[in-house]
C-alpha cells in the first residue's frame, strides 16, 4: 500500500499542476464579463447610456442604425469595431462596402460616447464594448428589450471590406441563404428570425424594395404595394426613405411580425420569413406574443455580441475609433 503513496501524490500534483496551467491559459485568452470595467472605469456603461439617450432623443431612427451598426461588426471578422475604422493608407475601410455606404450611419454616436470615455478613463474602454453596450441602450431607449452586456472586448488593427460585402445578409436573399449567412456566425435559424425583428424600427432606401412593390408578386399586399409606390417612384428616387414598419416605425415591438402575416414585409428579405417554409411558425408565435419575441431579441443579440471577440492580449484599444493609435 506505501509503494502507491508516491504514485498518488505524483497524480494529485500533476491534477494540481494541469488545473494552473487549465486557469492561467483562459485568463491569458480572457473571459468576457459583465463587470469588466468595474474598477477601471466604473462609470463607463452610464457614460455610454447617456450618449445613447441624448442621441435617440433628438432622433428616434438612430435607435434602429446603432442595432444595425453593431449587427454589421459583429458579422465582419467579429464584434472587434472594424467597421468603424476610417479610410488610410493601410485600412480598407468596411464604410464604403456595399451594405453599409450611404446607409449604416451612428458613427458619430459611437465616437461622442468614446470621447467622454476617454476623458473619464484613458484608454481603458474598447470601441466594441461601446457598440455592444449602445445596441443594447437604443433598444431599451424605444421600448425593446434590456439585457445585461459582458464585457472586455478589444479592438481590431484591420478592417475587411471584402467581407463585409460577403459575409453580410442582404435585402434580396432566399430564406436559405438567410438561415446559412446566420448559421455561418454560429446563430440558429430562431435567433435569425428574432434579430429580423430588428426591422421594426428603421428606414430602407427605395432602391432596396422598388422590384417588390412593383413585381406584382403573391406574395405582397397590393394595397401596401400602392401606398409604397407613392414615395418610390420606377424610375427616380433610389435613396428616398421608407419606415420598415408603418404602424410604429420608432419602437422595438412584435409589430414587424404582424406585418409579415399580412404580406406587409417591405424587403423581400423580410417578407421571405413568413412565405410557407420552415420560419412561418416563429413568425407566427412572435406576432402573437411580445413577450417571447422580446425574450428571444435579448438572446440573440447576447449571442450575436460575442461573435469572435478579441481579449485578453489580442487587439488594441483604440483611442479614437475611426483610427489606429
Amino acid at each position: 500500500m506505501a509503494s502507491n503513496r508516491p504514485c498518488m501524490a505524483f497524480a494529485v500534483l500533476l491534477f494540481v499542476y494541469s488545473l494552473v496551467l487549465l486557469l492561467s491559459s483562459s485568463q491569458c485568452q480572457g473571459q468576457l464579463s459583465p463587470t469588466f470595467y468595474d474598477k477601471t472605469c466604473p462609470n463607463a456603461l452610464n457614460i455610454i447610456r447617456t450618449a445613447v439617450r441624448q442621441a435617440v432623443s433628438r432622433e428616434r431612427r438612430m435607435a434602429a442604425s446603432l442595432v444595425r451598426l453593431h449587427f454589421h461588426d459583429c458579422f465582419v471578422q467579429g464584434c472587434d469595431a472594424s467597421i468603424l475604422l476610417d479610410e488610410s493608407p493601410t485600412i480598407e475601410s468596411e464604410k464604403t462596402a456595399l451594405p453599409n455606404l450611404g446607409s449604416a450611419r451612428g458613427y458619430d454616436v459611437i465616437e461622442a460616447a468614446k470621447r467622454e470615455l476617454e476623458k473619464s478613463c484613458p484608454a481603458i474602454v474598447s470601441c466594441a464594448d461601446v457598440l455592444s453596450v449602445a445596441a443594447r441602450d437604443a433598444s431599451a431607449a424605444v421600448g425593446g428589450p434590456s439585457w445585461t452586456v459582458k464585457l472586455g472586448r478589444r479592438d481590431s488593427t484591420t478592417a475587411s471590406h471584402t467581407l463585409a460585402e460577403t459575409d453580410l445578409p442582404g435585402p434580396f436573399d432566399n430564406l436559405d441563404k438567410l438561415i446559412s449567412s446566420f448559421a455561418n456566425k454560429g446563430l440558429n435559424t430562431r435567433d435569425m428570425v428574432a434579430l429580423s425583428g430588428a426591422h421594426t424600427l428603421g428606414q430602407a432606401q427605395c432602391f432596396l424594395f422598388r422590384d417588390r412593390i412593383y413585381g406584382n408578386g403573391t406574395d405582397i399586399d397590393a394595397g401596401f404595394a400602392s401606398t409604397r409606390r407613392r414615395q418610390c417612384p420606377k424610375d427616380t428616387g433610389n435613396g428616398n426613405l421608407a419606415a420598415l414598419d408603418l404602424v410604429t416605425p420608432n419602437s422595438l415591438d412584435n409589430n414587424y411580425y404582424k406585418n409579415l402575416l399580412q404580406k406587409k414585409g417591405l424587403l423581400q428579405s423580410d417578407q421571405v420569413l413568413f412565405s410557407g417554409g420552415a420560419t412561418d411558425s416563429i413568425v407566427s408565435e412572435y406576432a402573437r406574443n411580445p413577450r417571447a419575441f422580446q425574450a428571444d431579441f435579448a438572446l440573440a443579440m447576447i449571442k450575436m455580441s460575442e461573435i469572435q471577440p478579441l481579449t485578453g492580449q489580442n487587439g488594441i484599444i483604440r483611442k479614437v475609433c475611426g483610427a489606429l493609435n
